[in-house]
C-alpha cells in the first residue's frame, strides 16, 4: 500500500502544481488512500520532496536529484521493479505492462536511466511504449529491463 502511495504522489507532482501537504492529502483521498495528515508528512519526507518555485509567484513539491542523491535513483528504480509486470517489443518499440496508474512513474525510472538508445517514452496509466533509436537494440533492451524485474 505504502509503495503505490508514494506511486501515486510522485505521478500527482508530475501532472499537477500541488502546494501543500493538505491538497496532497485532498488528492490522494480522492483517489481512495486513507491518509492522515502525519502520513502526507512522512511520506514527503520518505520521497525527500522539495518545494520549489511553480512559475507563477507560488510553489509546488517536486523531486530532483539534487533533494534525493543516490536515493532517488534507488527509489526510481525500486518503482520500475514494483510497478512493471512484463516486456515485450516489436521491431524498433518496446512495450512495458505495469499496475494500474504506475505506467508514469515507471515511464520516469526508464527516462533517469538516460540511455543512450532511447529515443523516448510515452506512458499511459498501465502502458509504456518506449521507441528505441535502432530495432536491433530493442531486443537486447527488452532483456535488460526483464532481467531489472528479476532482481
Amino acid at each position: 500500500m505504502k509503495q503505490d502511495r508514494h506511486t501515486a504522489i510522485l505521478r500527482l507532482i508530475e501532472t499537477e502544481d500541488i502546494e501543500t501537504q493538505t491538497q496532497l492529502a485532498q488528492r490522494l483521498s480522492e483517489m481512495n488512500f486513507s491518509v492522515t495528515q502525519a502520513t502526507v508528512s512522512r511520506d514527503i519526507k520518505d520521497l525527500k520532496l522539495v518545494k520549489a518555485p511553480d512559475g507563477n509567484g507560488g510553489s509546488k513539491y517536486v523531486v530532483t536529484e539534487e533533494a534525493g542523491g543516490e536515493n532517488l535513483s534507488e527509489r526510481l528504480a525500486h518503482i520500475f521493479i514494483n510497478s512493471v509486470l512484463s516486456a515485450a517489443y516489436s521491431n524498433n518499440i518496446i512495450v512495458l505492462r505495469t499496475l494500474s496508474g504506475s505506467a508514469n512513474a515507471a515511464a520516469e525510472a526508464v527516462d533517469s536511466m538516460n540511455l543512450p538508445e532511447i529515443l523516448g517514452t510515452m506512458a499511459g496509466d498501465n502502458t509504456i511504449f518506449i521507441v528505441v533509436k535502432d530495432s536491433a537494440n530493442a531486443p537486447k533492451l527488452t532483456q535488460r529491463f526483464l532481467d531489472m524485474l528479476k532482481h
